[in-house]
């Protein structure tokens, strides 16, 4: 069996998980999120644990038993605790600022990027002197915090030579040697 798709998920004290008509739909004290589920994987809700099961032992049928469980208890975790990414601005002048939804960032272009994030994340933009800037994006939905920060991210990839660029707080840079003088 899968190692991750037979492990139970435990429900924690204010969440709600529904299965119906092959949708699963958790609903917490930070948000609600729902998940299609494939017909031949089946979900059982029982005195407060979450299993999901699989009818065979066919390559498809254990791929995605493991998705499952795992999408199902980032939405049970999700809707409880919640999810925060962080990213470092590295570079001379890069800033950040947050507006409610808007997010201003000066990224040593000519011009500044404005991004309009989605109402499920809320956003902290915090400069401390003499430090990097640091963005912080903060939702229950694990996919949507993940894919939001990327495109983030991808306004301006680390540069392996300086390291200037937008990464995750924690990430290391596999950093190249410059340009060898000549003598």
């Amino acid at each position: 069996m899968s190692r991750i798709g037979k492990l139970p998920i435990s429900i924690p004290e204010g969440v709600t998980v529904d299965y119906r008509d092959n949708v699963v739909t958790v609903k917490g004290p930070l948000g609600e999120l729902s998940q299609k589920i494939d017909p031949d994987i089946k979900v059982e809700i029982k005195d407060g644990i979450v299993r999901v099961l699989r009818p065979t032992d066919q390559k498809r049928h254990k791929a995605m038993h493991g998705l499952y469980r795992s999408l199902i208890n980032n939405m049970v975790e999700g809707v409880s605790k919640g999810f925060e990414i962080k990213l470092e601005l590295v570079g001379v002048g890069f800033r950040a600022e947050a507006n409610g939804q808007m997010l201003d960032l000066y990224l040593g272009y000519s011009h500044n990027f404005m991004i309009e994030l989605p109402q499920e994340i809320k956003v902290e933009a915090k400069t401390e002197r003499r430090s990097n800037p640091i963005v912080t994006l903060k939702s229950y939905d694990k996919q949507l915090l993940g894919h939001v920060a990327a495109k983030i991210r991808s306004l301006r990839k680390p540069e392996p030579y300086k390291g200037k660029g937008i990464r995750y707080v924690g990430e290391q840079i596999r950093r190249k040697a410059g340009k060898a003088a000549s003598v």
